[in-house]
């Protein structure tokens, strides 16, 4: 059974994080809270993380993963910018936005895309997320919570849990996050290009 954490959506309870980032630490994956919708993260380095996320969603290897960072400084140290990217970037972040860009060698083979060598970035304007990630010290590998055949993302922290019990290891419940996953700007070719319009604004990117 998925352990079931309820915190406080701009002041979460420092206990109730440090227990979730010491199950990260052992290599549990989770359903947590951002600013846009429900997401799945594990560690960037457990390999069975990333395998349980994709059969959950039933995702190929074609799947762009999110690397989940607390700040521009820590994208940075994943993903190549050129001095227009790094602008615009730096400008709308923290926000809804995902970031596709080529993957630096810090990323591990396997969770970059298999041609392209890109992986999706992002940094949630969300307390909680960003409590998770200080105390980790690392970004978060996620994918939005989006179950096969289902048109929406989950949003509730206890159907989160009753749907998920058995397949995931804890749960954190910040309340009602929003049923609208991230705006994502593919800049892998030198340029931004809006491949899905959500939480937010594409205009600055088109």
């Amino acid at each position: 059974m998925a352990r079931y954490f309820d915190v406080h959506p701009h002041d979460p309870q420092p206990r109730a994080i440090s227990q979730a980032v010491a199950m990260l630490q052992d290599d549990a994956l989770i359903a947590y809270p951002t600013d846009s919708c429900y997401a799945l993260g594990c560690r960037i380095d457990s390999r069975e993380g990333a395998e349980r996320i994709r059969a959950i969603r039933h995702l190929d290897d074609r799947h762009h993963f999110t690397l989940v960072c607390s700040d521009f400084a820590q994208l940075g140290q994943f993903v190549i910018l050129d001095n227009a990217a790094f602008r615009a970037i730096k400008a709308a972040t923290p926000g809804a936005y995902t970031f596709i860009l080529p993957a630096t060698k810090e990323v591990p083979r396997r969770l970059a895309h298999p041609k392209k060598k890109t992986v999706g970035v992002r940094i949630p304007d969300h307390r909680v997320v960003q409590a998770l990630l200080h105390e980790l010290g690392e970004p978060l590998l996620s994918s939005t919570l989006l179950l096969p055949g289902s048109a929406d993302p989950m949003t509730d922290g206890w159907q989160v849990k009753e749907e998920l019990d058995h397949v995931i290891d804890a749960v954190i419940d910040a309340g009602d996050c929003g049923t609208e996953p991230t705006t994502v700007i593919d800049w892998s070719d030198g340029a931004p290009e809006v491949v899905r319009v959500g939480a937010g604004d594409p205009s600055r990117f088109e």
